[in-house]
């Protein structure tokens, strides 16, 4: 029984997220869906991770198995035509050995947020950015979000429905870079919790706005505490770029 891995982009505005559940389109849901059109199996989909609704996957990592055998290349084309014109895209496809796993076999996850700093409203981004008219120092903010980078407890930055069973991460990479009007915030860990990206960037634009400062963000972690997090972000900034094996 050969087992595939997909490689897949997606646009998160039309979904309730990754993964399949009441109430709306998912991405996993589609996919399995588009499987069984194309071969005729129902299968499993298992992605490397579970993005919520509105937020996109420019490297989103999946895995199934099927019981016939099939070229890769033809998977990846007999989906994408069974997919659209949803705009999810499979990159690529390639049969791998069955001990894989799209998620538990993940080294590490890197995400993108994506902040465009500018009065003017968003045409061509909208839905795929946030928006933020006031002027934010982006030194400030990276500056700060090394105060985050290491192994520590992040429930000040955890969503109350997260159901990891620890709190404790050890997050590898944060930071922020700015290109113009674009603030790029770069976030790369072996696994996070529930909102932990989106809570982070939500505190750090506190920093970029002078409201909050390097130490005030040290507080809000050690504090371990809901309440000490700044606002959280939106989802449409946020991207799954990549994930690493």
């Amino acid at each position: 029984m050969p087992r595939f891995k997909l490689l897949i982009e997606y646009d998160g505005t039309p979904f309730v997220g990754w993964q399949l559940q009441a109430g709306g389109p998912s991405v996993q849901g589609l996919i399995a869906e588009a499987i069984a059109a194309f071969c005729g199996e129902r299968v499993a989909v298992y992605g490397a991770g579970r993005t919520d609704a509105g937020v996109h996957a420019l490297g989103q990592v999946a895995h199934f198995d099927l019981a016939r055998d099939w070229r890769p290349d033809r998977v990846r084309d007999a989906l994408n035509a069974r997919l659209r014109p949803h705009p999810i895209a499979v990159l690529s496809a390639e049969k791998v050995e069955p001990g894989f796993d799209a998620r538990f076999s993940a080294k590490r996850r890197h995400y993108l947020y994506r902040i465009v700093n500018r009065r003017a409203d968003l045409a061509l981004e909208r839905h795929r950015a946030w928006r933020v008219p006031r002027r934010l120092d982006a030194a400030a903010m990276h500056e700060a979000a090394q105060a985050l980078v290491g192994r520590h407890d992040f429930t000040t930055f955890r969503a109350a429905e997260c159901q990891a069973k620890s709190p404790v991460k050890t997050l590898d990479r944060f930071a922020a870079e700015r290109a113009g009007e674009e603030i790029c915030v770069f976030a790369s860990a072996r696994s996070f919790l529930h909102h932990q990206v989106r809570s982070m960037v939500g505190s750090l634009v506190l920093v970029g706005e002078g409201k909050w400062s390097t130490k005030n963000l040290a507080a809000a972690l050690a504090a371990r505490s809901r309440n000490a997090c700044g606002p959280v972000a939106p989802p449409e900034g946020l991207y799954l770029s990549s994930v690493e094996y």
